[in-house]
């Protein structure tokens, strides 16, 4: 008996005019913002300039989604170059499929001509951007639940997910994976912000830290998923990328901390430029504080003042011509 399960949406799109909505899209659309505003924000705070992060996102992401379409054409190839399949629906990035492991290969190819650019380190940037990306997965997940894709083993769990019977699914109660994967999300980033602010996570480890924890719960949530992939030994080719990744990941943490221990104190050259030399008021203001902070003997002297007057090279009207004092009243004869 069906006490309690997630609904599906019954369209995953909706038509205004002659305009596709797609849920799947908008997902994708709102990780990315989400990902570029709470990146910047994280990259101001070690010290970078605000609009920095937006720059390098315009090479980064449309690199990510080429790569992720590639790595799931390739893996999954049978969907579009099988007898009987359009190859077109390869291009139809809109129904659904794309490959974190491919996004994240190609969006940091074209971050690091972005920062190339820029004259910045991409590991900095990388950390930065590590927990705001695992925020960018958590929603991008919920495209899935608008196509009824990616779910995992029947279930009668109350939070089981109702999929419909449609192309290559059959009806029935699953669990819903994407959910799981989600949250899972949302998890390794609060781990990634709280690592970061404990240890002060530099050089890329902040960005290594979210692959290897991202990859521990992928290999679990992948082991549940009942859609078609690959086999190798028998199991799933993506739980084996999970694994390699993992362990790259976690060589890179270990070596990275004894090669180049601690953090960057400088990110972004041109914002440390900006704050050393700084603006011209504050230049001119900070002048005016150092005279006004002068000790008293170097203080500006009034004119008029005797301060004024260049001091006499010669003997003082006090000394005589030998240097020795003069009574009071003694007067000085000029030498003729």
């Amino acid at each position: 008996m069906e006490l309690a399960y997630i609904p599906s949406p019954s369209t995953g799109v909706i038509h205004l005019g002659p305009l596709p909505l797609r849920g799947y899209a908008f997902c994708i659309i709102i990780g990315v913002f989400v990902a570029v505003w709470y990146g910047g924000r994280r990259w101001i705070d070690r010290g970078g300039k605000a609009g920095t992060v937006a720059d390098i996102a315009v090479w980064a992401v449309p690199f990510g989604l080429v790569g992720g379409r590639l790595y799931h054409v390739i893996t999954d190839y049978e969907l579009y170059f099988k007898s009987g399949e359009d190859w077109v629906d390869a291009f139809k990035i809109w129904q659904g499929g794309l490959g974190i492991w491919g996004a994240i290969a190609f969006g940091a190819v074209g971050a690091w001509i972005g920062c190339r650019r820029r004259g910045i380190p991409l590991p900095a940037w990388a950390d930065a951007l590590a927990p705001a990306i695992a925020f960018a997965q958590a929603i991008g997940r919920w495209g899935n639940w608008f196509n009824q894709e990616l779910y995992g083993k029947k279930t009668d769990l109350p939070w089981a997910l109702k999929i419909s019977a449609g192309p290559n699914r059959e009806a029935g109660l699953y669990h819903p994976t994407f959910l799981y994967e989600s949250l899972w999300c949302v998890l390794v980033a609060l781990l990634v912000i709280w690592a970061d602010r404990r240890f002060k996570l530099g050089h890329g480890r902040a960005f290594a830290l979210y692959v290897a924890s991202y990859c521990v719960g992928r290999a679990w949530i992948e082991y549940m998923r009942v859609d078609d992939a690959h086999h190798i030994l028998g199991v799933r080719l993506n739980d084996w990328t999970a694994g390699i990744i993992f362990v790259l990941a976690v060589v890179y943490i270990v070596v990275s901390s004894k090669i180049r221990p601690g953090r960057e104190e400088i990110v972004e050259p041109a914002a440390a430029d900006g704050v050393t030399s700084g603006d011209p008021k504050d230049t001119d203001s900070k002048d005016a504080d150092s005279k006004d902070t002068e000790p008293k003997d170097g203080a500006p002297k009034e004119a008029g003042s005797k301060a004024d007057e260049p001091e006499d090279a010669g003997p003082k009207d006090d000394e005589g011509d030998d240097g020795k004092a003069k009574p009071a009243g003694a007067t000085t004869l000029k030498k003729t």
